[in-house]
């Protein structure tokens, strides 16, 4: 079992049009939902080098994934870091 998990989002200028800050609003209303504030790290981070791609870019752990979106944040957090903290 993990104790925590850290989730970088780009906030850099291709993700911030891309409605970073909307991603960002998301995740942190699900985490206080799942009540995992102290599990769960959000932070920023510039950008993470796929510009080029849709949505936000988000890093957990290793890996990036991208064309992440404010309506996509539930199941991002299903697939994605609540297995972490299993």
């Amino acid at each position: 079992m993990n104790d925590n998990v850290t989730i970088s989002m780009c906030v850099g200028s291709a993700c911030h049009l891309r409605g970073s800050r909307e991603v960002i609003e998301a995740m942190q209303e699900e985490i206080s939902r799942r009540g995992l504030q102290d599990r769960v790290n959000l932070r920023a981070s510039f950008c993470l080098g796929k510009c080029g791609e849709s949505g936000v870019t988000v890093q957990v752990g290793d890996d990036l994934i991208l064309g992440v979106d404010p309506n996509g944040v539930s199941a991002f957090f299903e697939s994605r870091v609540l297995p972490l903290l299993q």
